[in-house]
């Protein structure tokens, strides 16, 4: 997979070499000299210029990219850098960072942004969960699609805990996507047993119920 990164700060060089790794090859455009640290990214392309400009894109062959992610720290600029990368240049697909969560309602695919990741959002999601067990948190939302993200903490007194994921029958238009048991991610399988604590993780459609969830989860199938 070729990405092309608009932003070679500490988000973009992160995202970078986490992609670098998994074997796709990357370019990363910046118009600040500054953020030219080309030896903390040495595989990856660099491009110091303006990535807001159509012939940085050009010349970044965005055209030829399978995913474009506008990571700078102004939020005009991953809009500009999105909506020219779906409409100029027809990108599969479009990841932008939100900084201030007062503009993520602009980050939609009106703005040619299929994917908004708003770093605080997430981070007070987390910050949530932490405290919260047993309640629903969003981590966030596919905008093309509606979407969600969302995870829950099992406690100790949920009802499902001890019994297989395939015996659960989950809410319409959701989907289990991961269980985080300590430190392992795990796949789920139908004769996987969830256990208290376990954080779960569900992919869930536009016509979800998360209080339907949510009541499955903590007050059990059948409850009041």
């Amino acid at each position: 997979m070729r990405v092309v990164i608009a932003g070679a700060g500490s988000v973009g060089r992160s995202i970078a070499r986490e992609l670098l790794a998994h074997g796709h090859e990357v370019t990363l455009i910046d118009r600040q000299p500054s953020a030219m640290r080309i030896a903390s990214v040495a595989d990856a392309e660099w491009l110091l210029a303006d990535a807001c400009e159509m012939p940085t894109l050009t010349e970044a062959k965005v055209d030829e990219c399978d995913v474009v992610v506008a990571a700078t720290g102004d939020d005009k600029a991953n809009l500009v850098v999105s909506l020219l990368a779906k409409t100029e240049y027809g990108v599969p697909r479009t990841v932008a960072r939100v900084n201030n969560p007062k503009n993520e309602w602009m980050f939609d695919e009106a703005w040619g942004v299929d994917v908004a990741v708003s770093t605080p959002r997430i981070m007070t999601a987390m910050v949530e969960e932490a405290v919260a067990v047993g309640d629903l948190v969003r981590i966030f939302t596919f905008h093309q699609s509606g979407a969600d993200i969302l995870e829950l903490t099992l406690p100790d007194e949920s009802p499902i805990a001890g019994i297989r994921v395939g015996q659960v029958v989950w809410p319409a238009d959701t989907v289990l996507a991961c269980i985080i048991r300590g430190d392992r991610p795990i796949a789920p399988s139908p004769d996987d047993t969830l256990e208290a604590g376990d954080e779960l993780m569900f992919v869930t459609g536009r016509e979800a119920d998360e209080k339907e969830l949510e009541h499955l989860l903590v007050a059990g199938p059948g409850a009041s």
